[in-house]
């Protein structure tokens, strides 16, 4: 990408490109789309390069598909086009949209794999979700699957595939099931200190491309920070190749 001045512009790796998508690698602690802050969001940090590289004039057409909470960073896809963001946001209604992330957990799960069903409820006013009963107003099932790579330490590499999208919910799940993420100070504050960044990174994007129907994958590894450096990266990478 061009260089900008580092405060306003973060760079932002690009992973994947052509006519219709943008994937990206985005870097943690930037909004996935302008909030209240004001601060520099990815849609308009790539809607600014995108006008930059390729000199278009007016207005860029970017597409948001998906979301990756402020602490998280890692693979990122957006549409180019309306049609892209169109059939992209339909494979993410159809599930046929894969997304999968790593994270280091506090302890190590009793089982090496499994599946975690909850009912999460969405507390707006505080931007706040927690598992509730099922039958609750407003409350919506969260599904994903975990294995686990790695341990050290007391901490886990886990590898979750996510088959919804709810807000917050891998952080919310894992740590209703004794297992906070590490640095997560909303979900995990009794072991967890402040200051420290969350330990979550989205390591895989995968979907049917909207235009040629190929399966594209587009992968993202965490920072070599701790706690990942407590892990080796070799097993997760020969894992996501298998994908």
């Amino acid at each position: 990408m061009s260089k900008r001045e580092p405060a306003a512009y973060p760079v932002v790796p690009i992973l994947f490109e052509d006519n219709h998508v943008l994937g990206v690698t985005k870097p943690v602690n930037i909004p996935s789309q302008e909030d209240a802050t004001g601060d520099p969001d990815m849609l308009t940090i790539l809607k600014q390069d995108i006008k930059e590289r390729y000199n278009k004039p007016g207005n860029v057409f970017l597409g948001l598909v998906h979301r990756l909470d402020r602490p998280v960073g890692g693979a990122m896809v957006f549409a180019k086009t309306s049609k892209a963001a169109s059939r992209l946001s339909e494979a993410v209604r159809s599930r046929s949209f894969r997304k999968q992330y790593v994270a280091v957990v506090h302890g190590i799960p009793s089982k090496t794999s499994g599946r975690l069903v909850n009912m999460l409820y969405k507390d707006v006013k505080t931007n706040t979700v927690y598992v509730t009963s099922k039958g609750t107003d407003g409350a919506k099932e969260a599904i994903l699957d975990y294995t686990v790579l790695q341990t050290a330490d007391g901490f886990s590499l886990v590898l979750i595939e996510l088959h919804t999208g709810r807000p917050h919910q891998i952080r919310v799940q894992l740590s209703h099931a004794g297992h906070p993420l590490f640095g997560d100070q909303k979900y995990g504050s009794k072991v967890n200190k402040a200051g420290q960044q969350i330990a979550l990174w989205s390591v895989l994007v995968g979907f049917p491309h909207p235009v040629t129907k190929d399966d594209i994958s587009i992968r993202s590894m965490p920072p070599s920070v701790y706690p990942w450096s407590l892990f080796s990266m070799d097993k997760l990478e020969s894992t996501l190749r298998s994908y």
